[in-house]
């Protein structure tokens, strides 16, 4: 609901206006952080929702793009929280439970599957993670790191039925956020393989032994 416009008019015969306003909030603050980073996003439209109760509210928007980083933001009364807090945690706990709930569903997950980790299903994400409340304790005397922990269980409790019912309600986009995310825990796994068997080999070449053994 802010705008904001600079006006310069030392030129009269020229005026420069830069109006800056985001129709959409922070959903529009998504898609020009995409556009900035020239990343080709997974699904055509953000996915967002909020929640509201009597002293808090906390909002959510996130798309996924085929970059392998993750990109996350999250502010407190406006105030950018760059050290994270309890909104993030709650956000990146609830995250990783709805992938792994849906991905029970059947063609989802195999038996032979093992649980997403976080990193597996942030990868590619770019959120922004915003509340609002009376009463913010923050750590620290920079204010980059929210301590509330009702605010936790708000965006977590929030986050998770609703990013779970717009799974079930869009399951086209969510096949294309599953594939990259199993893909990302393949890819893991792959790695992680392929240092234990170089450990492996490293210590068995590097073993003095007799050379009758």
């Amino acid at each position: 609901g802010t705008r904001i416009i600079f006006s310069d008019l030392r030129d009269e015969s020229d005026p420069k206006v830069n109006d800056m306003h985001y129709e959409g909030g922070i959903k529009s603050f998504i898609e020009h952080i995409n556009t900035r980073r020239n990343s080709t996003t997974l699904h055509p439209e953000p996915i967002y929702f909020s929640v509201e109760n009597e002293n808090n509210m906390a909002e959510v928007a996130l798309q996924y793009t085929d970059s392998y980083n993750e990109f996350i933001l999250t502010f407190a009364n406006n105030i950018n929280t760059t050290e994270g807090g309890s909104h993030e945690v709650g956000f990146r706990t609830a995250l990783t439970r709805v992938f792994n709930e849906y991905g029970k569903r059947p063609n989802i997950l195999k038996e032979s599957d093992k649980n997403l980790s976080g990193e597996d299903v942030r990868e590619g994400l770019v959120a922004i993670v915003s509340v609002k409340l009376t009463d913010a304790q923050f750590e620290g005397q920079t204010k980059t790191k929210l301590g509330n922990a009702e605010m936790r269980t708000l965006v977590e409790t929030n986050v998770y039925d609703k990013l779970l019912n717009f799974f079930e309600e869009n399951p086209g986009v969510a096949k294309n956020i599953f594939e990259k995310a199993l893909n990302a825990a393949r890819a893991r796994e792959a790695a992680r393989k392929a240092r234990e068997l170089t450990r492996r080999k490293s210590a068995l070449e590097g073993s003095s032994l007799p050379g009758k053994l």
